[in-house]
């Protein structure tokens, strides 16, 4: 759908597919979103010409990043989250990441069934896109994901991560703020989840505190909340905060959002908002330019040339790994120079 012919033009395709996700039609949105997450050249390409076209309409959404161990409850508590912020006149977009099959290569994409009623929301948008390789929960292109959604007028931005471990951080550095869920007697998996994720945790929910589990979730509240007794908060302004709440019977979720508005609206008045955006894009500046010299140096024929003989040495025995990869640099680092000499 994208492709167009060799040599010509796509600034007339881009400008419209732009002022049609600036518009807020969802098909155009959805449209655009495949087109970033485009691996061919020719549509990364255009994906940098329509990001830089949508870019004045960016920076308007408050960013969520949601994270919690399998079965925790994640998909619940969005989707009754997301229908409650509707209900006030919030447009609210959802940006599920699904686990990619480090056999297959597959992912289930299966988060429009797990949130039926926030699928067919009129002011909801939910998007499940693969893991991939990526880590840290997210996808490789979820930050222009997020900056389309905002183009098309969605006020808040939920990304849910595929999981929660050491890896599952990098959402932190993309968002406004991090949520991390658990279960009733989360309290002994501490250890589990590391202190790398509690440290970004500026809202810690026990889900699940309902029926015979009310006790239990109590209990696991009061031992989260001397745990972050412990830990550093990573914003001046607002300490991390922990609390119940039940998906299932929504109860709590309302104040869960105004939990998070309150941390936006203390955030942008010290001016700690602004600034930890700028540091969010700067870090991703540099992330992308390393991404790109990486794919470029891989692609490289001379690059290519020597990659088998290289890693025969390496798994040989004969050649340790980083020499290896000095090797393929200084290869790619001379071709480089000889390329941009007149």
């Amino acid at each position: 759908m994208f492709d167009l012919a060799h040599g010509a033009d796509s600034a007339p395709l881009m400008q419209a597919l732009a002022r049609e996700v600036c518009a807020g039609d969802r098909r155009a949105l959805a449209k655009a979103i495949t087109l970033v997450e485009s691996t061919k050249l020719t549509h990364q390409d255009q994906a940098a010409e329509l990001l830089s076209l949508v870019m004045p309409k960016t920076g308007g959404a408050l960013r969520v990043g949601i994270s919690g161990a399998p079965g925790v409850g994640k998909s619940t508590f969005i989707e009754v989250l997301g229908n409650a912020l509707t209900q006030q006149g919030l447009k609210t977009a959802v940006l599920a990441v699904d686990p990619t099959s480090a056999l297959s290569g597959g992912s289930i994409l299966g988060d429009k069934t797990r949130m039926p009623s926030l699928a067919v929301n009129p002011d909801a948008f939910v998007r499940p896109s693969p893991a991939g390789s990526t880590l840290g929960g997210v996808t490789r292109r979820t930050r222009e994901t997020l900056l389309l959604c905002e183009a098309a007028g969605y006020e808040v931005v939920l990304i849910e991560t595929v999981g929660v471990g050491q890896s599952e951080t990098a959402v932190a550095g993309m968002t406004d703020l991090f949520v991390l869920l658990l279960s009733p007697g989360g309290g002994d998996d501490l250890q589990g989840i590391k202190r790398g994720i509690m440290e970004l945790a500026d809202l810690v929910l026990v889900n699940k505190a309902d029926g015979t589990q009310q006790d239990l979730a109590r209990q696991t509240v009061a031992d989260y909340r001397s745990a972050l007794q412990f830990m550093r908060s990573r914003t001046q302004q607002f300490a991390p905060r922990v609390m119940a709440c039940s998906a299932l019977q929504g109860d709590g979720i309302d104040q869960v959002w105004d939990c998070l508005a309150e941390f936006k609206t203390q955030l942008q008045s010290s001016g700690e908002f602004e600034a930890n955006r700028s540091e969010q894009a700067k870090t991703w500046m540099w992330a992308e330019t390393a991404e790109i010299l990486m794919d470029a140096l891989k692609r490289h024929p001379k690059v290519q040339a020597q990659v088998a003989s290289l890693e025969a040495e390496v798994l040989a025995g004969e050649l340790p790994a980083t020499v290896a990869a000095k090797r393929l640099a200084q290869i790619y680092q001379a071709v480089s120079s000889s390329d941009t000499r007149p």
